[in-house]
């Protein structure tokens, strides 16, 4: 398939626009050289609705778009508690973690772990979170989102793959999180537009003269095996989405890492203006969490109806796109690949913040923020600008191999990332909340939670990843706690202060947690 002429103006129109909008956002003023805490936290300045949008931004890519949509099509519509549950997640988040961290002015979740910890953690998760951006994350952003431009454009895919990692690179070199972060309204208005045009044309033509409700009911009607949010024991997907544990079991601690404890998701809230401003975004984005299913997990499962029989189920949101007509296509084409740009671009962004700041500036004893010398400042950012070359450049050229085989890829990411997320949770929910936990039980949860996931994923194939991911951070967590009251702490290892940090929030953050958890409620109970 091919790009009509009217399309292929529009997604030029999108890329001289956004890369143009990044660049007059980058901007210094006069006689002011660009420190690390401009490029890698936007001067800590950002205000909560390009905190929120640009949350979403980064979370919504190819894999999720292209995966997840492939996912309601092989699945249904159960793979949407992944957007759901993430909703609640996110409100915990703002409530509980964020006043913690913006209290102890924390930059980076590797440099948290030092504070309450100590040293030798901070470089073991540091290079941890580096493998998984680089080999896991960032493959998978961009290969996926080769596969939407090779579907949709007809561009050849190895093309596709420089051109979507260079461009993500240039549009946020100069300016860093700032050019990333206060584009990112731009990019999720495009996003939700252009997914909603995908999801109504394709319920339009299932429902005919019906429209939209009409072509929502028959879609109900005719693959209602698609429409259960808790999966039985007999589905042949319960292995994916094991029953209630996507409520009450590993779900939760797959979301608590990703959303409270990832510097490439938690980094917009710790540049915010205010507590209270990093709170209203991340309200904000929980409530565009809610939407996301029509948007992503829609239009996967109208495929089964309009495109039965595709080889491969990460298909499917791409020829759902054909079906729509010149200008429209182009539209929707633009907000696929905002979504891919974002993501690819806050991802290489967080990779040069932990590189530069946790292992180059530890490395070389450099001080960074308040008191740091200039040329120094301007050394690091441009180290920074360095890694982000060198990461993106390792992804493109390990994508294929690395990607190119899993038929569900976003179930692929999720299942890998689930060998590490129970340690991960483990380590930083201690240390938030338990003044006992130390650096040794810390290390034996990250390490246990990577030898227990292995061991327990060859002897016990038939258990659920999730249900895997709960059992090994129950372990994990025990292991924790026995060897924090049996080994004795360095003195003075815990510097995270709780003196003046406050839980409480304001009315309306309240009132929209309450929204929050209502429309959860009156989803699940209609779709159980």
């Amino acid at each position: 398939m091919n790009l009509a002429t009217i399309d292929a103006a529009v997604v030029i129109v999108y890329f001289i626009a956004i890369f143009g909008l990044a660049q007059y956002v980058s901007r210094e003023k006069a006689g002011h050289a660009k420190n690390t805490s401009d490029y890698f936290l936007a001067s800590k300045s950002l205000p909560w609705w390009a905190i929120g949008a640009s949350l979403i931004a980064a979370n919504i890519s190819a894999e999720q778009i292209v995966g997840m949509s492939g996912s309601g099509y092989a699945i249904g519509l159960a793979i949407a508690s992944y957007e759901w549950m993430a909703a609640l997640t996110l409100l915990i988040v703002g409530k509980y973690f964020l006043p913690i961290f913006l209290k102890n002015e924390i930059y980076t979740m590797p440099q948290f772990l030092e504070q309450r910890y100590g040293p030798t953690i901070r470089t073991i998760m540091a290079l941890f979170w580096l493998a998984l951006y680089v080999f896991v994350n960032l493959t998978s952003i961009i290969w996926l989102g080769s596969i939407a431009v090779n579907q949709v454009a007809g561009i050849d895919q190895t093309v596709a793959l420089w051109a979507l990692g260079g461009f993500a690179l240039l549009y946020q070199l100069r300016g860093g999180l700032k050019a990333v972060a206060l584009t990112d309204i731009v990019q999720v208005t495009l996003l939700v537009l252009g997914g909603l045009m995908v999801s109504g044309l394709t319920l339009s033509k299932i429902g005919g003269d019906a429209g939209i409700i009409g072509g929502f009911m028959e879609l109900t009607r005719r693959v209602p095996d698609h429409f259960d949010m808790i999966l039985s024991r007999s589905s042949p997907h319960f292995k994916e989405l094991p029953g209630i544990a996507v409520l009450v079991g590993g779900m939760w601690i797959a979301n608590l890492s990703y959303w409270g404890f990832n510097q490439y998701i938690i980094q917009r809230a710790l540049a915010a203006k205010s507590l209270g401003e990093a709170q209203k975004g991340v309200v904000f984005a929980a409530y565009l969490k809610l939407l996301m299913p029509v948007v992503i997990v829609l239009p996967g499962i109208a495929a089964v109806i309009l495109a039965p029989g595709l080889a491969k189920p990460d298909q499917a949101y791409p020829t759902m796109m054909r079906l729509l007509p010149p200008g429209i296509l182009g539209l929707v084409f633009a907000a696929l690949i905002a979504a891919i740009i974002a993501s690819t671009a806050s991802k290489i962004n967080s990779i040069a913040t932990i590189f530069t700041l946790d292992l180059y500036a530890k490395l070389r004893g450099i001080k960074t923020g308040d008191g740091a010398e200039a040329a120094s400042e301007t050394r690091m950012v441009l180290v920074g600008r360095i890694a982000a070359g060198t990461a993106i450049l390792i992804a493109i050229l390990l994508a294929r191999p690395l990607i190119g085989q899993s038929d569900q890829a976003f179930q692929f990411i999720q299942e890998f990332s689930g060998f590490f997320t129970p340690g991960i949770t483990v380590i930083f929910l201690l240390g938030l909340f338990w003044k006992r936990a130390n650096e040794a039980g810390a290390i034996a949860a990250a390490v246990s939670s990577v030898v227990l996931s292995y061991i327990f994923r060859g002897t016990l194939p038939d258990l659920p990843f999730m249900n895997r991911m709960g059992l090994v951070f129950l372990i994990s967590l025990a292991l924790a706690v026995i060897l924090s009251l049996t080994v004795k702490a360095r003195a003075n290892a815990n510097r995270i202060t709780m003196e003046g940090v406050e839980f409480k929030t304001t009315t309306s953050f309240n009132g929209a947690s309450v929204g929050v958890v209502l429309i959860l409620i009156a989803l699940y109970a209609t779709w159980w």
